[in-house]
């Protein structure tokens, strides 16, 4: 009986000590379990908010200092919105840990109840996943009663950045001032008239007693050069006589205008007394012998002579009929006539100046920075104004694409059905459109995953499998340029990575763009960058005029400017 007791006893010491390992087993199970998923927390700071205001949804990762963590990327918080992914906060922990948090401000605009999904993490290629959370969208009630109503405000005006062109403008008037001076002083002003130019404006009676008061006041007489002095006296005369009487009285001989003389007087178109003509004609005879026999007459004679001329001009003169009404307007109109022609002289003058300065500063830049720019930038280029004017620099969507652009891209409705919305979201920015012939459009699309498919995706181990085949997005966006009207489509496809190191598919090529209500088509080149990220596709594309330098330029400038930054953890973690 002893015996039986004592092998009962030991078969409930034995069943106790057994029934004690399994529940230490089970024990450090859970409790292993516990831990490892204690690893992972999450923290909201409400679970209530109206339209528009933004959540702080934080993750929070307890792991060794050489553990790898991999936070969610992109739009994993579906039905609401990812508005900005702050970077990570590490923390140093005691036992070498360290306590990683990052921030995800998430906001919805319809009202409504939602549950943000489970969040996948990655620690040492092992997924963990948050619970999964409820929020309250409320919209927001307005008492009209107690809240007064305003009307919109008008529209401010920025003053915007300073530029250097006011100095150029400068540089050009004073440029212009200094040439239309120039142009004044030597060509449009009333210069001072000369003593000849005043002399020349004299009658013609005033001149020949003009100039015979100087003969009698200069030195011919004194130093005997009775031929100059003849000479002097004889073209006083005749150039009186020309202008008043005969108009080839210069250029004809003693004989002939001496004939010339009597004729008119017979003709009673003159009333020159026998005697003055005589006295002239003997005048000059005298000078003819001075000047080519030599001869010498008397200085008393030469100065009688100077007297007698002197009053044959005075004969002259009485012996001219006045002039007809007639006489005096011709004479009227010949004066306007030749202040025309001088006129017009000075404006062709100033016209010949103006292009010959024209042609040489445009030529001098032409050899320095080129004819063509010149050309462009008098005339005016459209691209070459997009180059050269106020770029902006950007971030478009979510994950978001930074970008510098000549103008701020404006955000396009896609216009989805309701069926697709429920499957994916998208947002699309754009300057410009394909019938524009450059212009850039920026489009991300986020597929909307099922809790179930995002557990699935975190079961490979923390491996990235992007939803989108680049080649066939690519492939379907060249059919969407043909839809549009696009054709003669020239494909190349090239690996593209971005200056921040972002890696995707560049695709480029050449395309004809169809003028709208013409016949005749424009050819273009175009650039087309696609980037997956998981459930994330990014596009930018950017058409632009064929066999255009400032395009060219304007194009290389956006695609060097282009910053994806879709995973920022290795970087944060470093």
């Amino acid at each position: 009986m002893n015996n039986d007791f004592r092998y009962k006893n030991n078969s409930i010491m034995a069943f106790r000590f057994r029934s004690s390992i399994f529940g230490l087993f089970f024990m450090f199970f859970f409790l292993g379990s516990w831990v490892s998923f204690s690893q992972v927390t999450t923290e909201v700071d409400t679970t209530k908010i109206r339209i528009g205001e933004q959540i702080n949804y934080k993750i929070n990762v307890e792991a060794d200092t050489l553990s790898l963590v991999v936070f969610p990327e992109g739009q994993t918080f579906a039905p609401l919105e990812a508005v900005e992914a702050l970077k990570i906060d590490t923390t140093n922990r005691k036992d070498s840990k360290y306590l990683l948090s990052r921030i995800y401000k998430l906001t919805q605009f319809d009202s409504g109840a939602y549950t943000i999904p489970r969040q996948k993490v990655i620690i040492d290629e092992k997924p963990f996943f948050t619970d999964s959370l409820k929020v309250a969208v409320n919209t927001v009630q307005i008492d009209t009663t107690k809240q007064k109503l305003y009307d919109i405000k008008p529209i401010i005006e920025v003053e915007k950045s300073k530029s250097d062109w006011w100095k150029w403008l400068l540089i050009a008037l004073l440029a212009i001032g200094i040439v239309a001076f120039l142009l004044y002083w030597f060509i449009w002003r009333k210069k001072p008239l000369t003593k000849e130019e005043e002399i020349a404006l004299l009658p013609p009676y005033d001149r020949a007693k003009l100039a015979l008061e100087k003969l009698d006041e200069s030195d011919y007489l004194v130093r005997s050069e009775v031929k100059e002095y003849y000479s002097e006296l004889t073209f006083i005369i005749r150039k009186y006589l020309d202008e008043k009487v005969y108009d080839r009285a210069l250029e004809s001989t003693t004989a002939e205008l001496i004939s010339r003389l009597n004729l008119l007087k017979d003709g009673n178109q003159i009333s020159l007394p026998k005697e003055t003509i005589a006295h002239i004609e003997s005048i000059l005879q005298r000078a003819d012998l001075v000047k080519f026999a030599k001869s010498a007459p008397d200085i008393e004679l030469a100065k009688m002579d100077k007297t007698t001329i002197d009053k044959a001009v005075d004969n002259v003169k009485i012996s001219l009929p006045e002039p007809s009404e007639e006489e005096k307007l011709l004479d009227q109109k010949y004066k306007e006539e030749q202040e025309r022609k001088k006129k017009r002289k000075k404006i062709w003058l100033t016209v010949a100046i103006s292009l010959f300065l024209i042609i040489a500063t445009f030529i001098g830049f032409g050899v320095k920075y080129g004819f063509g720019y010149v050309k462009d930038t008098i005339i005016g280029h459209e691209s070459k104004e997009l180059l050269e004017g106020n770029w902006v620099e950007s971030a478009y969507g979510f994950p978001p694409v930074w970008i510098e652009t000549p103008k701020v891209l404006k955000r396009v409705d896609a216009n989805l059905s309701d069926e697709v919305k429920q499957k994916l979201s998208m947002t699309t920015f754009a300057y410009g459109t394909l019938l524009d012939v450059f212009s850039v459009v920026i489009n991300t699309t986020t597929v909307k995953m099922p809790q179930q498919q995002q557990q699935k995706q975190a079961q490979t181990q923390g491996q990235e499998e992007s939803a989108f085949d680049l080649y066939k997005v690519s492939e379907e966006t060249i059919k969407g340029f043909e839809a549009k009207g696009a054709s003669n489509i020239s494909v190349k496809r090239e690996k593209f990575t971005t200056p921040n190191g972002a890696e995707g598919l560049k695709t480029f090529g050449t395309l004809s763009i169809k003028i709208p209500n013409s016949e005749y088509g424009v050819d273009a080149k175009y650039e087309l960058l696609c980037f997956a990220n998981e459930n994330v596709l990014q596009q930018i594309v950017i058409t632009y005029p064929k066999n255009d330098t400032y395009a060219d330029n304007m194009v290389q400038r956006i695609m060097d400017s282009i910053e994806l930054k879709p995973d920022e953890v290795e970087e944060d973690q470093n």
